[in-house]
């Protein structure tokens, strides 16, 4: 990286008063994207409007590794920069955007979310750290691959389990895998890619040859199956603290049953108040979140402005009450989301920057 002088802007000093402050939205594209990117034509358009709304100028930044020089003088001149770029894209990681999002920060430039902040919570490690938590399971982790060919056998004698790396998005590095009967005393799997429709049957050993790259992102996570993922799944928007709205979907993903399958759609997106999800809501606001803040030592105010956790219906209680199982939370690039989702973020936001007045 080139050390250029890196100096805070003070065009907002000579905006009108109401104006709060001026932040970037950030997202990963290619030089055409980086010539055309306005903000009423681009996906984050309702961002930028809420944005507006809310007293605060909001510019978009287009990124990629070979505009990295560009885009720091662009950051220069912000005091926040709200970032959506996936932890993988085509074969690319964020190592270089993230080690420039730390730069960023340490000149003062508040950063939604923040890498650090990323890799406590927004990493399949969370589901590890926060077993122990009512929304937790049996949840194992494996730092080598020599430890999970030790240990994953015996939790598959106990029932199917699904695998999880610990960085990735789009069901990338998700497996459900079970035992088979195996006449000849080799260890024969069925193991079902959350990225494709039919499953296969392998050795355990050639599996977890497959698994093996895994361990560069510095765990795998192993978690029983939960049985009642063909009734759904709901995803929880939370802008900081706060529920932002939800995402109930029928999944394929690691069902196996074809009429199951065929019930799958699209996500629904609703807002905060949807009557059914508000015990959900209540356990995110005023439970859960302040539990994970504390297990993972992550300030308040340095919450996301937007993330979300997914959950599948977990076992039912004696008086029939859904429990919910956390599957992952989703921090680097939360969209779409719901229609009431950008008023939040911008009430977040301007409220970050109310703090630095």
């Amino acid at each position: 990286m080139n050390a250029e002088p890196f100096s805070k802007s003070h065009s907002t000093m000579s905006k009108p008063t109401a104006r709060l402050g001026r932040v970037a939205i950030l997202w990963r594209g290619d030089e055409a994207a980086r010539r055309s990117a306005a903000p009423e034509t681009s996906r984050f358009k309702a961002v930028f409007a809420a944005l507006a709304d809310a007293g605060i100028d909001a510019e978009p930044v287009v990124y990629e590794d070979d505009a990295l020089d560009a885009v720091r003088a662009q950051l220069a001149a912000v005091d926040g920069v709200l970032v959506w770029v996936n932890p993988i894209h085509e074969g690319r990681s964020r190592a270089n955007l993230d080690a420039l999002l730390r730069e960023v920060a340490a000149r003062g430039i508040w950063v939604s979310t923040h890498p650090d902040v990323i890799l406590k919570m927004g990493t399949k490690e969370v589901l590890y750290r926060t077993r122990t938590m009512s929304w937790g399971c049996d949840t194992a982790l494996y730092r080598t691959a020599e430890a999970m060919r030790a240990e994953l056998p015996a939790r598959l004698a106990a029932g199917p389990r699904v695998i999880k790396r610990n960085r990735g998005n789009g069901g990338q590095g998700v497996w459900k895998v079970e035992t088979l009967a195996s006449p000849h005393g080799r260890s024969v799997i069925r193991v079902l890619d959350a990225t494709k429709d039919a499953s296969e049957e392998l050795a355990l050993d050639a599996f977890l040859d497959r698994c093996a790259e895994y361990f560069d992102d510095g765990c795998v996570i192993d978690q029983p199956f939960q049985a009642r993922l063909s009734e759904g799944v709901v995803r929880c928007y939370m802008a900081g603290d706060r529920c932002a709205g939800f995402g109930p979907q029928k999944v394929k993903a690691l069902v196996d049953a074809p009429a199951a399958r065929a019930e799958a759609g699209p996500r629904l997106y609703t807002s905060n108040a949807d009557p059914r999800f508000q015990r959900l809501r209540r356990l995110m606001e005023d439970e859960w979140t302040p539990q994970l803040t504390a297990l993972l030592d992550i300030p308040r105010r340095d919450l996301p402005m937007i993330w979300d956790a997914d959950f599948m219906l977990g076992p039912r209680g004696a008086d029939g009450t859904d429990s919910y199982v956390l599957g992952e939370i989703n921090v680097s690039s939360v969209f779409p989301m719901p229609d009431e989702a950008p008023a939040e973020i911008a009430r977040r936001v301007a409220d970050r920057l109310r703090s630095k007045l």
